[in-house]
């Protein structure tokens, strides 16, 4: 490991720790005495996506973490649960012991999991996975959801108190136009 002040090749670990998926690595260069942190993250075999159109390309954990955090933007959801999804579904994968996975498979693997924990995340994903064609396709996986749903998760609040629904008459609706 090379010291990232003075690039001394040499260096003793201070302090290892477990995190999620790897080690981390406290360490202090023999040269300049400077202290720098390393992780080490088991580098699994590589894992091929199918795309719709038939191209293959490399399975890329950035690239789902950032689908995931566009369709979860502006709502409630803590980072590290993003992260726990991801982790999850990296590691299902991986656990299927295949070379190729089709970008379905993954698609159906996030909407499983989007649908439990925020449903408008669920909503926004699903409208790009599924291309829905019409707004009567949206509102129909919308009423589905409602359906099926009691009530959002423990860590979603109410957009509206129940005693504090606003209601607007015909009138307020014109004045707004």
């Amino acid at each position: 490991m090379n010291c990232p002040f003075c690039g001394y090749t040499d260096s003793k670990v201070i302090d290892s720790r477990d995190v999620n998926d790897g080690i981390r690595r406290r360490r202090q260069c023999l040269r300049c005495d400077m202290r720098f942190t390393t992780y080490e993250r088991l580098q699994r075999a590589s894992l091929f996506v199918i795309k719709k159109d038939g191209r293959r390309e490399e399975f890329n954990r950035e690239k789902l973490l950032v689908g995931i955090r566009k369709a979860c933007d502006k709502r409630p959801l803590a980072e590290d649960t993003v992260a726990k999804l991801v982790d999850e579904i990296e590691g299902e994968l991986y656990q299927l012991g295949h070379a190729e996975v089709p970008s379905a498979d993954i698609g159906d693997l996030v909407i499983a999991r989007l649908k439990k924990i925020d449903h408008i995340a669920y909503i926004r994903f699903a409208s790009v996975y599924r291309e829905f064609e019409d707004i009567t396709t949206l509102k129909e996986e919308v009423d589905s959801l409602a359906s099926r749903a009691p009530s959002p998760s423990d860590d979603q609040l109410p957009l509206f108190e129940q005693n504090e629904l606003p209601v607007q008459t015909q009138k307020q609706r014109r004045a707004k136009r």
